[in-house]
């Protein structure tokens, strides 16, 4: 099978020739691509296909179709003089740490190798890092429950249901109806774990990890198969019995249905495995602003707010909803709003506005209005055309209040997660406004 990578927003050529996509796989792809709930109205909101080339967009992930797959990663800068499969292997550790943190998930990756990173797509170690796991916990032992039992039986066991009897076997002493508890592996969690493995064996085209799946299938075969939208989710109960099976539950709900990514497949078209990057920035960073106020005088609400922008005149209804990314709290009054935004800015040499884009601005005004915030910040993905400094970029005054709005961004690219938490917490979110208006 043919494949191929991307990063959001370049474009793989189409026709024939070197360096192209033949022109009847690239059909496959932009027909999955459609499938997307992310494709918007045009069907072009994942992958737009162009004249002579197919152009990635805002979503990132992996898209399999008959014959050829593309992989689409999301555009961080890393080592430039690393060459472009090193840099691909960077990026995909870098967005299977965002996904791990922002899912909160422990995706250990030590004994996927170098040669993995640079050879396998997202998709492939992802699934890799599934069995892995589920490996490692069926050889501990699957999990089990007591489930009620009902039936008919010639020997009394558990409680005999009277009613039943007396209906159903009145005339036929010899059967007793009876109800009782018997422990069984047949449960929800094992179900779950059993769909997903059907499912990524739909999805892998890796003889390694179709190897495990199958391995893993025969292991689950007594299990009964439900389909992934009536799986009972809500029957899981983890506790102190069953909490080696946190993570895998967590990685099954990523494959199945997680509300940053969607997997589709259709009669003969594909599957995909995708995820929006603007949602994943915004958990990602949520998460880590989280951390980093831990323990002070501040508290955070990840899309909390919920206030209306306007209220019909009967004053029965109010309409324009806002949910702010992120509200940091003291004593009770927001302190600082934070909105993500997963777009590069300019600096300001060559934009005075940044390349901000006038609906944040008015957005964020907003905002000022509605929570009476003293900071507003507008966060984005640092890169070099930023300079080295990461932190605020740039601060203005509202026209007419004492609210400050500023744009800043984060490095996504560099460091483990307690050294970006506490460059968060450093550049962004506890140094004053009033140091920062100091002139220079």
């Amino acid at each position: 099978m043919l494949s191929y990578t991307l990063r959001e927003w370049e474009a793989l050529p189409h026709g024939e020739g070197d360096g192209c996509i033949p022109s009847r796989l690239a059909a496959r792809l932009v027909a999955l691509a459609k499938t997307s709930p992310f494709a918007g109205r045009g069907g072009s909101g994942v992958l737009e296909d162009r004249r002579h080339e197919l152009r990635a967009r805002g979503v990132v992930g992996v898209l399999a179709a008959q014959g050829c797959g593309l992989e689409i990663l999301p555009k961080i800068d890393v080592a430039p003089e690393e060459g472009p499969e090193r840099q691909n292997t960077a990026i995909r550790k870098r967005l299977v740490h965002m996904l791990a943190v922002a899912l909160d998930l422990k995706i250990e990756t030590g004994r996927i190798t170098e040669l993995d990173w640079q050879h396998e797509t997202l998709l492939e170690i992802l699934i890799r890092v599934f069995c892995d796991k589920l490996t490692e916990a069926v050889r501990r032992g699957m999990p089990r429950r007591y489930i009620a039992h009902e039936d008919d039986i010639s020997t009394l066991r558990g409680a005999l249901d009277v009613r039943r009897q007396f209906t159903r076997h009145a005339a036929n002493p010899g059967w007793l109806a009876c109800r009782f508890d018997e422990l069984s592996e047949d449960m929800a969690l094992n179900r779950i774990m059993k769909a997903a493995i059907a499912h990524l064996s739909r999805m892998s085209r890796n003889a390694a990890n179709q190897q495990r799946l199958r391995e893993l299938a025969f292991v689950y075969a007594d299990i009964t198969d439900v389909p992934a939208p009536v799986l009972k989710w809500e029957e899981v109960v983890i506790d102190r019995t069953n909490r080696a099976w946190q993570e895998l539950l967590g990685l099954a709900h990523l494959f199945l249905r997680n509300r940053y990514q969607t997997t589709s497949s259709g009669s003969g078209q594909g599957t995909a495995l995708l995820f929006e990057m603007n949602a994943l920035f915004e958990e990602y960073i949520g998460r880590l602003v989280s951390r980093a106020l831990a323990g002070t005088e501040f508290h955070v609400t990840l899309q909390g707010g919920r206030l209306f922008c306007l209220t019909a005149l009967d004053g029965e209804r109010a309409v324009f909803q806002t949910k702010p990314d992120i509200l940091i709290w003291r004593a009770g009054q927001v302190a600082h709003l934070i909105d993500t935004k997963w777009k590069r800015i300019s600096a300001r040499i060559d934009d005075p506005k940044q390349g901000v884009s006038q609906g944040d601005v008015y957005q964020m005004m907003a905002y000022a209005h509605l929570y009476k915030a003293p900071r507003l910040t507008l966060l984005y993905p640092h890169h070099e055309g930023l300079g080295a400094e990461e932190g605020v970029q740039a601060h203005f005054r509202i026209t007419g209040q004492e609210t400050v709005l500023e744009t800043a961004s984060v490095d996504v690219a560099v460091g483990k997660d307690e050294e970006i938490v506490s460059r968060l917490r450093k550049k962004i979110l506890l140094r004053s406004i009033e140091e920062r208006l100091v002139p220079q």
